[in-house]
């Protein structure tokens, strides 16, 4: 009989995902690690407990959290991802006409799993010379980065842990001076239905260094709770208002293959329930 990944991310709730097959376990490096099958989903990830990506689902978070920030800015060269162990958000990325897509992970041993167990996922992405690969605490790379960026995306974990340091005002400030002018800053802000709390949080760190603060939504089946809210700022609000027929031709004009991302899609993110508007107002 197959067993049972039981995630108790939150403390009212729980989720079960049977293990058809464990092909990975270690709890000796910075994060406790377990890959294994389920008939469903796919390949599952899960560091510390908390899935974090299934090769059936993962190009929703994914596409939404480059192709949102890429094409609303319109004339991106320089791309920063903190976190991303996985390749997924670097794969896509790349399929912009981008000079360079610079990554900094603080676990290698994340790259190395990802790409030996879940290859799908980068599909050859850490191959492409416009990518850098930075093995670094991401918190503080950005205090000190080499050149400025036009999109930063924070790819990260909960807030707890090693990547609890990526929500707090200090590294949103740091990532405020890494931008250029219009620059644009995304990332993972939970699950407002059974995380409410960290999505206001995100949303009151974020307004202390930027003048354009909101969020947008996906739809990822394996984050429990109904949609994710990915965090959106820049200070630059007509970033997040650009018309869909100027996104359609700037997707026609790249022509990324996309599952989830439409630029009817990408539009549409951005209208949030009263709750959700309300949960991203609250400090």
């Amino acid at each position: 009989m197959a067993d049972w990944f039981t995630e108790t991310l939150h403390p009212q709730v729980a989720q079960r995902l049977r293990m058809n097959r464990a092909v990975f376990r270690d709890s000796g490096g910075l994060q406790d690690v377990v890959i294994f099958d389920n008939e469903r989903f796919g390949r599952v990830l899960a560091l510390d407990g908390i899935v974090q990506v299934t090769t059936g689902d993962e190009f929703v978070y994914h596409e939404m959290l480059t192709h949102v920030p890429i094409l609303a800015h319109g004339a991106a060269r320089r791309v920063l991802i903190i976190g991303g162990g996985d390749g997924g958000c670097l794969r896509r990325c790349l399929m912009h006409p981008l000079d360079t897509v610079t990554m900094v992970e603080i676990d290698r041993s994340v790259v190395d799993l990802c790409t030996q167990y879940m290859p799908e996922i980068s599909a050859g992405a850490f191959d492409d010379p416009r990518a850098e690969l930075v093995i670094a605490d991401g918190a503080a790379f950005v205090k000190a980065p080499p050149a400025p960026y036009d999109v930063i995306i924070v790819d990260s974990t909960d807030p707890m842990g090693p990547g609890a340091v990526l929500f707090t005002e200090a590294f949103y400030a740091d990532c405020r001076r890494c931008l250029t002018p219009g620059g644009i800053l995304v990332n993972q802000a939970g699950v407002p239905s059974v995380q409410p709390e960290e999505l206001t949080a995100i949303a009151t760190a974020l307004r202390a260094s930027f003048a354009d603060v909101t969020a947008y939504l996906a739809s990822v089946p394996t984050y429990y709770g109904g949609f994710i809210t990915l965090g959106w700022a820049s200070d630059d609000p007509e970033k997040r208002r650009v018309p869909v027929d100027a996104l359609r031709w700037r997707f026609d004009a790249v022509g990324p293959e996309t599952s989830y991302y439409t630029p009817e899609v990408h539009a549409a993110a951005f209208a949030l329930p009263r709750w959700v508007q309300d949960l991203v107002a609250a400090r």
